[in-house]
C-alpha cells in the first residue's frame, strides 16, 4: 500500500480525436521537465496516469503549475480485493473529517466480478455499518470516496484543482508586450494556458524609466516562467523613439503613435525569431489608446495576428487572476514604465488612421525601429 498522485488532464484533450496522442505526449514531456531534480516514478494503469514520489508535497506543488492538468488526486494504491477496499475506504472516510459521503466506483478492469454500482453499494453499506456519525448524501456529500478498480485498485477522496488549459507548447508562439502593470502578465498567462509558447518584449526608456522598472519586469517574466518552464525577455531601448515622437508629432497623438511603434518593434522581433503572433494586455475602453478606434489604428502596422485575451475583461477580474497567479504584488510596485511617463493631458481617443499616418510620416520610422531592435538586450537564463 502506497500513496500516489493521480493526474487527470483537461477534458478538452479527450476531444482531440486522432490528435490526442500528440497532446498527451507533450503534457508528459512538460511534466517531466517540471519534475527535474526530484526522484519520482511515472506509472500507467489502463489509461490512468499516476506519479509516485517520497516527497509528495513537492510533487504536487510542481504539478499544480503544469498547463493541461485539471486535477490532482492523492490516492492509496492497494491490491484489488473487496476486504482491502472496505478497510481503505473506511480509513479514508474517517480521516476526511466529513459527516456525509458518497461512494463512486470506476471499474476499468472488467475481469473484476462485481460491477461499479454494486461495489459502491457494498462499500457504502460497509461504511455505515462500521462507523458512527456518518450518513450518505448522494447529491451534496461533504466527501466523495472514489474507487478506481484497474490492475491495482486506487482509493481517494482528496482532490487538488490544477490550472487546466492545454499542454504548453502545442499551439504555436506569441510575443507578449510585457509592461510593468497588472494586465500584460495576466494576458501572457492566459495565452500560455492555451498552449501558446511565450516570449516577452519590454520597452525601456532610460533614463526616464529606472533600472528598478526593468528589474520589476524581469521579475514578472520569472513568475511566468514558473508556469512555462522557460521564457525569453527582449528589452528594447525606447527612448529615442519616444523623444522623436514628442519632438515632431502632435501632443494628443503621442500615445497612439507610440503604440504603433511598439507594434512595429514587436513584429520585427517576432519575424526575427519565427514567432507567429503578438499578444497584449489591452482591454477595450480601459485607457485612451484602447478604444475601438485606437486598436484599429494600432493593428494597422501589424504584419501578423495580434491577440488580446483580456479584451472583454474588467479590471476587477484581471486583478483577481493576477493575485491567483502570483504577479499582482510585483505589478503594483511603484516603478513607472514607458507608457506612463510621457502621457499627454488630453490624448486622442478616436484617432483617424489617415491622420495618424500623415502625422508620423515626418519620422524616420524604419531606421528608428531597426536601431531599437539592434540595441535590445536578451534575457533567458538569467530569469
Amino acid at each position: 500500500m502506497k500513496k500516489l498522485v493521480l493526474v487527470k488532464y483537461a477534458s478538452e484533450i479527450f476531444l482531440k480525436g486522432l490528435n490526442k496522442n500528440k497532446f498527451e505526449k507533450k503534457l508528459k514531456e512538460n511534466m517531466k521537465n517540471v519534475l527535474k531534480g526530484i526522484d519520482y516514478e511515472f506509472i500507467m494503469d489502463q489509461g490512468r496516469w499516476f506519479v509516485y514520489s517520497e516527497d509528495l508535497d513537492e510533487l504536487i506543488e510542481r504539478l499544480k503549475k503544469v498547463f493541461g492538468i485539471a486535477e490532482l488526486c492523492i490516492v492509496t494504491e492497494i491490491e484489488t480485493d473487496m476486504e482491502n477496499i472496505y478497510s481503505e475506504a473506511l480509513r479514508e472516510l474517517k480521516e476526511s473529517g466529513a459527516k456525509t459521503f458518497k461512494v463512486e466506483t470506476n471499474r476499468a478492469n472488467k475481469k473484476f466480478p462485481i460491477n461499479s454500482m454494486e461495489v459502491s453499494k457494498m462499500v457504502g453499506a460497509y461504511l455505515l455499518d462500521n462507523s458512527e456519525g456518518f450518513s450518505v448524501d448522494v447529491r451534496k456529500p461533504e466527501r466523495r470516496i472514489n474507487i478506481e478498480i484497474r490492475d491495482k485498485t486506487y482509493i481517494y477522496s482528496k482532490r487538488i484543482k490544477g490550472i487546466g488549459g492545454m499542454p504548453y507548447g502545442t499551439n504555436g508562439k506569441t510575443l507578449l508586450m510585457l509592461s510593468g502593470g497588472i494586465d500584460s502578465p495576466v494576458a501572457g498567462y492566459m495565452m500560455a494556458r492555451r498552449g501558446v509558447k511565450l516570449s516577452c518584449v519590454y520597452y525601456h526608456s532610460h533614463p526616464y524609466t529606472s533600472e528598478r522598472a526593468k528589474d520589476k519586469v524581469k521579475e514578472l517574466a520569472t513568475i511566468l516562467k514558473g508556469y512555462t518552464g522557460e521564457i525569453t525577455l527582449y528589452v528594447v531601448p525606447f527612448t529615442d523613439i519616444q523623444m522623436s515622437i514628442m519632438d515632431k508629432c502632435r501632443e494628443d497623438e503621442l500615445t497612439i503613435i507610440m503604440r504603433r511603434f511598439m507594434m512595429r518593434v514587436a513584429c520585427k522581433i517576432a519575424d526575427k525569431f519565427d514567432i507567429q503572433s503578438v499578444a497584449t494586455g489591452e482591454s477595450i475602453g480601459q485607457v485612451a489608446s484602447q478604444t475601438m478606434e485606437g486598436l484599429v489604428v494600432s493593428n494597422d502596422v501589424a504584419d501578423r495576428p495580434v491577440f488580446r485575451p483580456l479584451i472583454a475583461s474588467d479590471k476587477i477580474d484581471i486583478m483577481d487572476i493576477s493575485r491567483a497567479i502570483g504577479t499582482y504584488e510585483t505589478s503594483i510596485l511603484p516603478y513607472e514604465d514607458c507608457c506612463t511617463i510621457f502621457v499627454p493631458k488630453h490624448p486622442k481617443t478616436k484617432p483617424v488612421l489617415e491622420e495618424i499616418i500623415k502625422e508620423e510620416s515626418v519620422l524616420p520610422i524604419d531606421s528608428l525601429v531597426e536601431d531599437a531592435v539592434n540595441k535590445m538586450e536578451v534575457y533567458k537564463e538569467e530569469l
